[in-house]
């Protein structure tokens, strides 16, 4: 009887593999779960910021759009007010070579923040 007794395993030790084990399985199962629930979270973290990307490239897009037309009915506006003054070529003439002077003049100031940067991370 004792080769007999000794091939049965004992009850505390099979209820311990069986504990063990599930208690494995429900570590996986809550692990996945969690995994899941974090990609949907993830996804619609995602989801509110490309949302979030689009409306405003959209609002800028317009601002811009609206900046750019008023720019453009200041510049025809001025050019109306100087033509009794000095004819509509030479009136022509003075708003595109003063536009062209701001426009260089920002596009220099530009290029010196660029290099003024550039020197910055260099060091």
């Amino acid at each position: 009887m004792t080769e007999d007794s000794s091939l049965v395993p004992e009850p505390d030790t099979e209820a311990e593999g069986d504990t063990v084990r599930a208690a494995f399985a429900r570590l996986y199962s809550d692990g996945r779960a969690y995994a899941d629930a974090e990609i949907e979270r993830q996804k619609l973290r995602a989801g509110i910021a490309g949302s979030g990307v689009r409306d405003a490239a959209i609002f800028g897009t317009a601002g811009f759009l609206l900046v750019l037309s008023a720019l453009i009915a200041l510049l025809v506006g001025l050019i109306m007010t100087l033509a009794p003054h000095i004819g509509p070529g030479w009136a022509t003439a003075a708003v595109f070579g003063g536009s062209l002077i701001i426009a260089l003049a920002l596009l220099l100031i530009a290029k010196s923040r660029i290099t003024r940067m550039r020197k910055a991370l260099r060091s």
